[in-house]
C-alpha cells in the first residue's frame, strides 16, 4: 500500500477508488480551523463535513474558482489527467468557488496526481488572474479511499449534488463545472 504524510497521513490501497478534495489557499479562516481542531470534531468525517459546509456557503475569502476561465481550466486539467495522461480513471468531479471534489481510481501514485493537478492549475490560474508567483491551493488535500460499491455511489451523488446543496443550481447537470453536466451534454 502506497502511503505518505504531509500534515495528514495519506494511504493509497491498490485497486481502490479515492475521494479527493482540495481547497484554495486561505479559504478557511483561522477561527474555523481552530474549531475543526477542537475535540468537538475529533472524528475526521465530521471534521471534513463541517469544513465542506463552510466552504459551500463562503461568500468571502478567495473565490477564484468562480471565474469561469479558472473553473474550466481546472475541469480541463481533471479530464486531461484521465484521458490523455492516463494517470487515473475519473469517475466524478465538481469545481466549486473555493474547492474541488473528485472521485478517481489512481493508475499512478496519488502524490504524483495531486502534485501534477495542483501545480499545473495553480500556475495557469495565477497567470489568468495576474497573480503569478502567489500561493493558489492549500498545501494539504483530503483523501478517503472508498470501501465498497455502495459508498462509491454515495460519493458520486455527494460530489455531483454539491452545487445543489450549496443552493447554486436546481439540478446537478445545470452546474457547468461538474461530471454531471459533462454526462448530460
Amino acid at each position: 500500500m502506497e502511503q505518505y504524510a504531509r500534515h495528514l497521513p495519506h494511504w493509497q490501497p491498490p485497486g481502490q477508488a479515492i475521494f479527493l478534495t482540495w481547497r484554495l489557499h486561505g479559504s478557511l479562516p483561522a477561527n474555523v480551523i481552530r474549531e475543526l481542531k477542537s475535540s468537538k470534531f475529533s472524528d475526521p468525517g465530521r471534521q471534513f463535513h463541517h469544513a465542506d459546509c463552510y466552504l459551500d456557503t463562503a461568500s468571502n475569502g478567495p473565490l477564484w474558482l468562480k471565474d469561469p476561465r479558472v473553473a474550466q481550466l481546472v475541469v480541463h486539467a481533471l479530464q486531461f489527467g484521465s484521458k490523455e495522461q492516463n494517470k487515473y480513471q475519473l469517475h466524478a468531479y465538481v469545481v466549486m468557488a473555493n474547492h474541488v471534489h473528485m472521485l478517481l481510481s489512481p493508475l499512478t501514485p496519488l502524490r504524483r496526481i495531486t502534485q501534477s493537478l495542483k501545480g499545473f492549475t495553480a500556475r495557469e490560474a495565477n497567470a489568468l488572474l495576474r497573480r503569478t508567483g502567489r500561493r493558489f491551493w492549500q498545501d494539504e488535500s483530503f483523501d478517503h479511499w472508498v470501501r465498497d460499491l455502495e459508498e462509491f455511489a454515495r460519493i458520486v451523488t455527494y460530489i455531483e449534488n454539491n452545487p445543489v446543496k450549496a443552493g447554486l443550481v436546481a439540478k446537478p447537470e445545470l452546474w457547468p463545472w461538474s461530471s454531471a453536466a459533462c454526462a448530460a451534454s
